[in-house]
């Protein structure tokens, strides 16, 4: 049809279509900016009523820890009989109502000779102050063993513990604060005894629930452990952790959240509310506790006047674009002749001639003007493919050399199996497959004499050509030091001297370096932070616990330790990277060490080869094609049967 294929019709849907998206950015950056500037309102309200928050628990808790640290240095600076200390813990109690109850617990036979455990406490019941002693209530588990005794004991500093349900005193949710005090001795200060006082967690959670924000946002308040303590969600206090609500929701950001939050961080960032909706969250911890208290802006009730206010300006803009089309309609009327004659010279630019020349044009209008940017962009496209081309012959260039530096990586690692033919008494494979053109992980073994092999495994803190090059000095380093020392904890410490020295890129290298007595099966072994190997031996398949290292090349001067274990005849020692255990599949699930236990208790054990290439295919079919992340290594080493060395 000739009106369909009009430059009219074209122009005209150009032009809209460009001012469309103009008007779409435009409105898209409205929308954006209003709501960066309502984040940032919303942020410093948050931290304003968040900080509120934290500053009135704080003034309670506050209250209470100086009246019980106050109980604790009048017991060190003055003895007191029964009777006196009763009416101090009284006294208290009945000066304080913010404080539930108090009492001294003391160390065995601290308090008199003839008693094991004393430990008097008063606390509110019905309005009244009653009275127990905590070591004849609790006789299947004793007061020091309870947290709010043995942490601040061990730590030696006020504590507070966490929320817990007292069913004995009082039958309040509650959280104690915990005082240390000590005697003075000939050989300095000893733990005399524990002082506690108790606050009712009642006030501080309705003080929480009562916050309102806008319809539906709410405060909540989490214990260090991410217990929570205030939540509209009524079933969750007391009864669910943040972490167990994402479990149940299989929602590892909200795992992570929570992580920051028992850490102690403060944060304000856009999540999923734990009942259900878009939200904006401010989140800070309460210093004296290490509790976290969070509110939560509701962020469809945020953006509600401005969602509005741009539908309104979207109604507007469409209107405008309609005038705005039918004037370039008129206007396109116009100039439609001057433009058929660049009809066939663009036809010839877009088939791919871009040599064709443009017809030549007098006016300086914009028909000119457009005439001109033709011109332009011809050369544009010239200079573009040109570039192109030279680019893809620069790309296959170093594509080569790479090919080559992996080739000349490969050379580096041993690759002759078996290697020491003349030494029936083991046998040892070992395999790599690099993640990029080069990696980071390596192997090697090599004889420190005549009875001691050296066998070691590493992988290099990074991909590509830095790993390669750092790998080719520490495994360089590795077998020299290592036939200089002998010793895995020298050879380890050794080489992470000279690799920590000047070490700008902060690269390193994990490590498992050991020395196989090939005429008794005996091994000694370090461990610099590599994966622990497994063991199959007549009792099974199981993984080796060496003591954790640290990595090569992180830190001069660290010191590492020789370990021993004994490989029986048949016996097989399995390294690995983590480039094994961390395969992914599509869904991003681990191949995992659970995983490789299983598949090394069905694998070969007769042949090391085959046990190599049976790990590889079993790492490969749960990775279902998925683009390998990791460079993959093994290494096998064997003792012989007996009779047969």
């Amino acid at each position: 049809m000739p009106f369909k294929n009009s430059i009219v019709v074209k122009f005209v849907l150009v032009i809209s279509l460009f001012n469309a998206v103009i008007f779409a950015l435009t409105l898209g950056y409205n929308y954006y900016q209003s709501r960066v500037i309502l984040q940032q309102e919303l942020e410093s309200n948050s931290r304003n009523l968040a900080m509120s928050l934290v500053h009135r628990v704080e003034t309670e808790l506050a209250a209470v820890a100086k009246v019980t640290e106050g109980i604790a240095r009048s017991l060190e600076t003055s003895p007191h009989n029964e009777r006196e200390l009763l009416t101090l813990i009284r006294s208290s109690i009945e000066q304080n109502p913010e404080i539930s109850g108090a009492g001294v617990a003391f160390e065995p036979y601290a308090f008199n000779a003839a008693s094991h455990l004393y430990a008097p406490y008063f606390y509110r019941e019905n309005g009244k102050i009653s009275f127990r002693r905590l070591e004849k209530a609790y006789l299947d588990f004793p007061y020091p063993y309870w947290d709010w005794y043995q942490i601040p004991r061990e730590l030696g500093k006020l504590e507070w513990s966490e929320p817990y349900f007292d069913e004995g005193a009082g039958n309040i949710l509650k959280s104690t604060c915990s005082v240390p005090f000590y005697k003075d001795t000939a050989s300095g200060k000893q733990l005399k005894g524990i002082v506690i006082s108790d606050i009712s967690l009642d006030s501080l959670t309705q003080l929480i629930s009562s916050i309102k924000i806008l319809k539906t946002g709410y405060a909540a308040l989490l214990s260090r452990n991410g217990m929570i303590l205030a939540h509209p969600m009524k079933d969750a206090i007391m009864n669910e952790t943040f972490f167990s609500i994402a479990e149940g929701r299989n929602d590892p950001s909200l795992r992570e959240l929570g992580k920051k939050m028992i850490r102690g961080e403060t944060g304000f960032i856009h999540y999923q509310s734990l009942v259900g909706f878009d939200s904006w969250m401010y989140y800070t911890p309460i210093p004296s506790t290490g509790w976290t208290l969070a509110v939560v802006f509701p962020e469809e009730e945020l953006l509600e006047n401005v969602r509005k206010l741009s539908m309104t300006m979207m109604m507007m803009g469409f209107v405008g674009i309609l005038l705005l089309t039918l004037v370039v309609i008129y206007i396109a009327r116009t100039i439609i002749k001057p433009l058929r004659l660049l009809t066939g010279a663009t036809d010839e630019i877009a088939a791919g001639h871009f040599d064709v020349e443009l017809p030549a044009t007098r006016s300086n209008d914009e028909v000119g003007e457009l005439a001109h940017n033709f011109q332009v962009m011809r050369e544009s496209l010239k200079e573009y493919i040109r570039n192109l081309t030279e680019t893809t012959a620069s790309k296959e260039r170093i594509q080569s050399e790479l090919k080559v530096a992996t080739n000349i990586q490969a050379s580096l690692l041993p690759r002759i199996f078996p290697p020491f033919p003349d030494h029936p008494e083991f046998d040892i494979y070992a395999s790599m497959v690099p993640a990029k053109e080069v990696g980071g992980d390596f192997y090697d073994f090599f004889f420190i004499d005549k009875n001691h092999l050296c066998f070691l495994i590493a992988d290099v803190s990074d991909k590509g050509v830095p790993a390669a090059l750092y790998m080719m000095v520490a495994k360089t380093l590795l077998k020299t030091e290592g036939q200089r020392l002998g010793e895995p904890d020298k050879i380890l410490s050794s080489v992470n001297n000279i690799l920590a020295l000047d070490n700008e890129n902060c690269m390193f290298t994990t490590v498992f370096c050991a020395i196989l007595d090939i005429t008794t099966g005996d091994v000694r072994y370090a461990n610099a932070g590599h994966n622990p190997p497994l063991i199959l031996d007549s009792h099974g398949v199981r993984y080796l616990t060496p003591k954790p290292g640290l990595m090569l090349g992180a830190l001069s001067g660290t010191v590492f330790v020789t370990e021993r274990l004994t490989l029986e005849p048949d016996a097989t020692l399995f390294l690995y990277t983590d480039g094994v255990t961390e395969a992914k599949n599509p869904e991003d699930a681990l191949y995992g060490q659970e995983r490789m236990l299983k598949a090394l208790q069905g694998a070969p054990r007769d042949d090391l080869a085959k046990m190599i290439h049976f790990i590889s295919s079993e790492v490969a079919q749960h990775a279902n094609g998925a683009p390998q992340s990791d460079d993959i290594t093994m290494l096998a080493i064997k003792m012989a049967k007996k009779g047969i060395a």
